[in-house]
């Protein structure tokens, strides 16, 4: 596999973003911004951010293999390409089979997909794939640039390292309550995670990291909740996305988890401790 992406080193993690907030979150110093939950084939929302932007790269996270045909997905590469060389990345991902009703085998399932991807010359090293468990991570160096894992402790990002090799990207994203109010994080991070505590994927990987079956039902005990969600003040919030960096990260997604008016706010109360600028 080719030189690693470079998204820079954090990045904003979100269900959208507009043109302005883009622009503000570029200024801030990040490298990224990664856009959230299925979106469609066409990926039409990426010129226009890209448009408003001048270094500021995009990313999915993910494109859902089951709702978007590969040839329009590869189309949508090739358009975005063509205008914005090199700022943007696609990650994909098999959804979850409590969710998709086509989920099966999902290791075959993205191998094919992955081969008509190849076919219409969407290069490896701009696709990433989102992977929880040791065959997917290990497909993902395979067969793309790396793997963007969602929900994980900094201990599955050193076990990810290890299974991925050294070359390969790794961009965990992790969520975040900005607050020091401990169990109103609580709260908020358990909301998050009432629809994960019924897939079993993420269960499933939960548990390889140690966590109990009282950890991991509902609604998720306490150590649960603080090890995947994190909070606290700017500068505990950066130590704790630093982990992830130690333990071998490339590029960390920053999920926030407050109203959409307050993310580019709270993006720059993170900027001066995550050393950006």
């Amino acid at each position: 596999m080719s030189a690693k992406p470079d998204l820079g080193t954090f990045a904003s993690f979100g269900m959208g973003v507009t043109p302005d907030e883009a622009t503000a979150i570029e200024a801030l110093g990040y490298g990224a911004v990664w856009v959230a939950g299925s979106p469609p084939a066409e990926l039409d929302w990426v010129e226009p951010n890209l448009a408003a932007t001048s270094r500021l790269k995009l990313a999915t996270g993910i494109v859902n293999i089951w709702t978007a045909r590969p040839e329009a997905v590869a189309a949508s590469f090739h358009r975005i390409e063509s205008a914005y060389p090199g700022r943007f990345l696609l990650g994909l991902g098999v959804g979850h089979p409590e969710a998709d009703a086509q989920f099966a085998k999902p290791v075959a399932a993205l191998n094919a997909y992955l081969d008509v991807l190849d076919e219409h010359g969407v290069p490896p090293e701009r696709r990433v794939l989102a992977a929880l468990g040791p065959q997917v991570l290990q497909l993902s160096a395979r067969r793309s640039a790396g793997a963007h894992p969602v929900l994980v402790t900094p201990e599955h990002t050193a076990q990810a390292r290890h299974l991925l090799g050294p070359d390969a990207f790794l961009a965990p994203a992790v969520p975040v309550v900005p607050t020091t109010d401990v169990e109103q994080a609580r709260a908020i991070g358990r909301k998050t995670l009432e629809i994960y505590l019924g897939l079993s994927n993420y269960l499933n990987n939960w548990k390889r990291l140690g966590f109990t079956e009282d950890d991991i039902t509902r609604p998720g005990s306490d150590r649960l909740v603080d090890s995947l969600i994190v909070h606290g003040t700017p500068e505990t919030i950066a130590a704790r996305l630093k982990e992830h960096l130690d333990a071998g990260a490339d590029h960390v997604p920053i999920q926030l988890l407050t109203s959409p008016a307050k993310v580019v706010g709270t993006l720059a109360e993170l900027a001066g401790p995550l050393g950006l600028g």
